[in-house]
């Protein structure tokens, strides 16, 4: 059996994107943006953004909302897997992040199925309240604020509506309940959440591969 170590990890996942996921010219054109804009690379991996693909088409949602847009990665990703007439409501809070995320997500041949708000997520949120419910929403954005963005996943949905909270394992360090970084601190509130509030029923999986040591949250809004 290979050694677990970070570089097998990798090699696995690597393997896996070749196996189960063709190459994609629109979606390197959107990652070879964000890197040409200086934008981190903290978008899900190739496996992660098929799997949100995946998650949009067996939920049949038809309204997704993304909080956090980065370089419209992922944005491209969900907004593939809806049927005609869907809408990918994104929010990023960097004028410029979200300024080459419409230039990828146009490129992409997308540009009628996504929306991007820019701001905040506390401040944006609120403004999509008495709309139409959500069928999926994806939280990827800073951690300090999951608890928030989850409290606002469950009132713009509905119930049956698919929570996917991604950057849940903080590299081993969710477990620590002594741990003083922000963003371990603010999963925690975000899990507690999702292990707490009836509005939910959801499972976490650990990962490991190109994003490191890592997981995501899975909910259903009850």
């Amino acid at each position: 059996m290979a050694e677990p170590t970070p570089q097998n990890w990798t090699r696995v996942d690597e393997y896996l994107t070749r196996t189960l996921i063709p190459e994609d010219a629109a979606l390197e054109a959107a990652l070879a943006a964000q890197r040409a804009a200086g934008m981190p690379e903290i978008q899900v991996s190739p496996l992660g953004g098929k799997l949100l693909n995946l998650l949009v088409r067996m939920s049949g949602a038809r309204r997704v909302l993304e909080i956090g847009t980065l370089g419209g990665y992922s944005t491209i990703w969900m907004a593939r897997g809806l049927p005609e007439g869907g809408l990918v409501v994104t929010i990023e809070a960097e004028p410029a992040h979200a300024a080459v995320a419409r230039r990828s997500i146009d490129a992409a041949g997308l540009g009628e199925r996504v929306e991007i708000r820019i701001g905040r997520g506390e401040r944006v949120l609120p403004e999509l309240a008495g709309g139409e419910p959500f069928d999926l929403v994806f939280v990827d954005a800073d951690k300090e604020s999951n608890a928030l963005y989850l409290d606002w996943a469950a009132r713009l949905g509905h119930p049956g509506t698919v929570v996917v909270v991604d950057n849940i394992g903080r590299g081993g360090d969710v477990a620590d309940p002594g741990s003083h970084a922000h963003g371990v601190q603010g999963t925690r509130a975000g899990l507690a959440v999702l292990g707490g509030d009836p509005r939910f029923d959801a499972t976490a999986l650990q990962t490991v591969g190109v994003k490191d040591w890592d997981g995501v949250a899975i909910a259903l809004v009850t």
